[in-house]
């Protein structure tokens, strides 16, 4: 086992340094921050991605001094790095370049060049296909490809409210940019109302987390403050890895400040000292940006006794599950807990937590400026506000677009030039296809529960008539297959069984009764999974067999 060598394995020169410049020189593996009680053991991801970017791989020379550094078993540190698809425990070349093989690039024909590795959603689908390429040395590359995407369809567009900054093409690097188009005015009037006042807005507002869950938002926070242990943290969860997903990422790269205003007023609602925001690894836009933007509010004074620390994931879409990316953040596998206990009261590092992800943050600053009675007087009584939609495949304008809730599907179907389409993918791989028949459904959380399917985190991939669906569903079940953590029994077994099914129907092989197992795995998935990724990760499949017929005779 390599573990069982980590404690004699010695690092590099180059190791060492990467390792030291995030753990600091010296032992200090049990020092405690003045603000919590938190060891350094969080800092054992970053130390792992900053030894790869570095060399170009972990080998067992960094991982044996990253543990002895922290503190933490080896075999333990093994299995942290092991767990991220991002971190190589072999050896491999410096310059390495993952192609996205998902849902959007498959219907832009994505191919993997020789020496490439394929790779799940990239969350660039409005530039299909992409890839995300990775060059080690002492100063690192990262970078995404197409670096360029097209233009945002609504620029210059009047009305729009999350996007406006954007379409009007304000500087993203530039903090005085932002503060001439009203920035941090919200965060000055948020100061003047007071925390209960904040509170009493968001919760009149009726703000939905936009991150698929639905939650009220004003609850949420609500609960957080009334927690009397401290610290409270906010935690910004942009692991933003549902397959066509790529909303918060255009907000993170375009407008970053407007993040950072809007966890500062978070903060104050919920009694938080210390923020966090998790970005997915593939994003190394906005990780440059919103490290910018921190940096530049925090030396303005914007933040007040406030900080926000910038965390990089390392390729695990479980991670998007708020209890998964907790510990992660902590330096453990991210693995979800069990709930209860819930993250309002026992979050991260075990103190009460308001998770939000990037897209529901930015309301925050419209509810505080216009007011909670303002804010929810747009789209419908049940989902107010407006909404952002990730548009790729057979559309003629891909990119992202705002709109009430209450437009229809058909309506966004026309903004962005879709024609005739065979079938629509609404919410990502845990989402659901729909039909031609439900085109005129509006976009609401109602309308779409009603209906059986789900906006889940604003994805709508459009389908042709020349789109293989069976494919597609293939490429969901080996998703779902790959990325599930392993900890539970029903998604482990549940998410191969569910592949090799659709691998026989697909194949002509399958039994008369090979609908039926599909439909009880799907139920004892629902049911028995520890978290959102097993309980939905049927829901695209079940909705094909039922709503579109795929594999009927």
């Amino acid at each position: 086992m390599p573990d069982l060598r980590l404690l004699n394995a010695e690092p590099s020169d180059a190791e060492r340094i990467a390792i030291d410049a995030v753990l600091g020189a010296g032992n200090g593996a049990n020092n405690r921050t003045a603000r919590d009680d938190r060891t350094k053991r969080h800092l054992l991801l970053p130390a792992l991605r900053a030894a790869q970017q570095r060399v170009g791989w972990v080998s067992e020379g960094a991982l044996g001094y990253a543990s002895r550094r922290l503190a933490v078993p080896p075999a333990e540190a093994y299995g942290v790095a092991s767990f991220y698809a991002l971190i190589a425990l072999e050896e491999q070349p410096a310059d390495v370049t993952h192609v996205c093989t998902d849902l959007s690039c498959m219907l832009k024909g994505a191919t993997v060049p020789e020496g490439a590795h394929p790779s799940p959603c990239l969350g660039l689908c409005e530039r299909a296909p992409a890839s995300y390429r990775t060059i080690a040395g002492e100063q690192p590359v990262e970078e995404q490809i197409p670096a360029v995407g097209p233009p945002l369809p609504q620029a210059g567009q009047s009305g729009l409210r999350l996007l406006r900054r954007i379409a009007a093409g304000v500087d993203p690097e530039s903090i005085d940019a932002y503060i001439q188009t009203g920035g941090f005015e919200s965060l000055r009037h948020a100061r003047e109302l007071g925390p209960e006042a904040v509170l009493r807005e968001v919760t009149e507002s009726r703000l939905l987390g936009r991150g698929g869950a639905a939650f009220p938002t004003g609850v949420k926070w609500e609960a957080v403050a009334k927690q009397q242990a401290l610290p409270h943290y906010i935690v910004c969860n942009a692991d933003e890895s549902e397959p066509g997903t790529f909303k918060d990422r255009v907000l993170m790269e375009q407008d970053p400040f407007a993040l950072i205003e809007s966890m500062a007023i978070a903060a104050l609602a919920t009694g938080s000292s210390h923020g966090f925001i998790y970005v997915r690894a593939e994003y190394p836009l906005a990780h440059r940006r919103l490290q910018n933007a921190i940096d530049l509010a925090r030396s303005r004074g914007f933040l007040e006794g406030f900080d926000i620390e910038l965390r990089i994931g390392a390729g695990a879409y479980v991670c998007g599950e708020e209890t998964a990316l907790f510990q992660s953040i902590e330096g453990f596998r991210g693995e979800p807990r069990n709930k209860p206990p819930f993250p309002v009261e026992v979050g991260l590092f075990g103190k009460p937590t308001a998770v939000n992800n990037v897209e529901t943050l930015f309301n925050v600053l419209e509810v505080v400026t216009d007011g909670g009675e303002a804010f929810s007087g747009i789209g419908t009584k049940d989902s107010t506000g407006t909404r952002l939609f990730c548009l790729s495949g057979a559309v003629a304008r891909p990119g992202l677009y705002e709109l009430p809730f209450g437009a229809t599907l058909r309506e966004l179907l026309d903004l962005a030039g879709a024609e005739r389409p065979k079938a629509v993918l609404l919410g990502g791989a845990a989402g659901a296809f729909v039909g031609p028949d439900l085109l005129d459904i509006r976009l609401t959380y109602e309308d779409t529960r009603e209906a059986g399917v789900t906006l889940g985190s604003g994805v709508v991939i459009v389908y042709d008539e020349s789109a293989d669906l069976v494919g597609a569903l293939l490429r969901i079940a080996e998703f779902f297959r790959d990325e599930s953590c392993g900890q539970c029994v029903p998604c482990r077994v549940g998410t191969v069984r569910q592949e090799e099914a659709l691998k026989r129907l697909a194949a002509g092989r399958a039994h008369e009764d090979e609908l039926q197992t599909l439909a009880e795995l799907a139920q004892v998935m629902q049911d028995a999974s520890i978290c959102g990724l097993g309980q939905t990760a049927a829901n695209a499949v079940a909705s094909a067999i039922v709503n579109l017929k795929v594999f009927a005779a």
